[in-house]
């Protein structure tokens, strides 16, 4: 017995040093993971505001306040029974041809890939916002939930080539090393908040192409005003990188249109800082998913969503960081339902397209009604 005993103790130690060695190296070796900033880039942060002690933090130096009952928690719900928190089937999407977006000529105009990715075609150019194409938004399939339509609106290979990439922070649902990858030879520039140049130039990315803000820094883009604005978030790709990097809004103004990418952000006064400074918009893009009380300094709930588009001063909101993934324990159409009577009651004008379906800015656009009840 005591041999038995013996060689069961040695293969579970051994599956252990094996199942070690294996996350160590994948860890190490696995470019999904992207680079941490240089030394000569923490010089560039020690500038910032938003850098102390050797991490960015936010404004009031608000965290995700969840200790280890909280996290125990929140895996119970994650892995627990969640009913209807995805689609009961693949969640069907509008296609656009190559050809269509090259010989556009239009109104500025947005296409929604699910989630928080937009091809926006504004002043002849193309534009590409958080171009989180990939199945699943983790740094290896097995770690996450695939996406819930099975096709793109258009496959990024046929995608014509980008005038630029911005990007609001370094989470996989936002920024995909496959992603990357297939775009960055078509793709002029990438703006970026401080930081996730690092992983672009890990991916085989120029320095030249790479244009790194923090917040309220603005630049030109060819006649665009492309402008860096806070965020409540926070960021990291690895188990020792939370906050190295830096998480952002972002503001794309051109001679006739005023937009606003809410990126990925809990309610906050920056919102109205950024309504003062910047508004009014035309158009807001505003995080709404993937939420929960145990996390909500970090994540919208969808009320405080539509209080956020007041706050910025938007003509228009939409709800993003839904439709695509299952990230958090809600209903998967949760957000867009609540956010939807919220912004009734406080008078403010939202719109939910389908993932593919064109947003023409200026122009009276009727989208289907309840288009997600389809796939439940």
């Amino acid at each position: 017995m005591k041999k038995v005993l013996k060689k069961m103790g040695m293969f579970i130690g051994g599956f252990i040093l094996l199942l070690a060695v294996a996350i160590f190296l994948f860890l190490n070796l696995s470019p999904e993971f992207g680079a941490s900033p240089s030394k000569s880039q923490w010089e560039v942060f020690k500038k910032s505001e938003n850098y102390r002690d050797g991490v960015f933090i936010n404004n009031g130096d608000v965290k995700m306040n969840m200790g280890f009952n909280d996290m125990m928690k929140s895996l119970k719900g994650f892995f627990g029974p969640q009913p209807n928190s995805m689609p009961g089937k693949n969640v069907t999407v509008q296609s656009i041809d190559s050809l269509e977006i090259v010989h556009y000529r239009g109104a500025t105009r947005l296409i929604w890939f699910g989630h928080s990715a937009f091809l926006l075609q504004i002043e002849g150019k193309q534009i590409l916002i958080d171009p989180m194409f990939g199945a699943v938004p983790a740094p290896a399939s097995f770690l996450g939930s695939r996406r819930f339509s099975a096709n793109l609106p258009i496959e990024v290979e046929k995608l014509p080539k980008i005038d630029a990439v911005i990007l609001s922070h370094d989470h996989y649902d936002h920024l995909d090393y496959g992603s990357i990858q297939l775009l960055k030879d078509k793709v002029g520039m990438f703006y970026v908040p401080l930081g996730v140049g690092s992983h672009l130039e890990e991916w085989g990315i120029e320095s030249n192409r790479i244009v790194e803000l923090d917040w309220w820094q603005e630049i030109d883009f060819e006649g665009l005003n492309l402008k860096c604005a806070p965020a409540q978030h926070f960021s990291g790709r690895g188990l020792a990188d939370r906050g190295k990097t830096l998480w952002s809004s972002w503001v794309i103004q051109s001679r006739n249109e005023n937009i606003f990418f809410s990126g990925d952000s809990g309610y906050g006064p920056h919102f109205k800082e950024i309504g003062e400074k910047y508004g009014p918009f035309d158009f807001a893009m505003m995080e709404c998913g993937q939420y929960n009380e145990l996390w909500k300094e970090i994540h919208m709930m969808p009320e405080e969503t539509a209080q956020a588009g007041i706050d910025v001063r938007a003509e228009t909101i939409m709800p993003i960081h839904w439709g695509a993934f299952k990230l958090a324990m809600h209903p998967w159409t949760e957000p867009v339902e609540r956010l939807s009577k919220k912004a009734k009651a406080l008078q403010i004008h939202m719109i939910a397209p389908r993932i593919g379906e064109s947003i023409v800015l200026g122009k009276v656009q009727s989208f289907d009604v309840d288009w997600w009840t389809e796939f439940n």
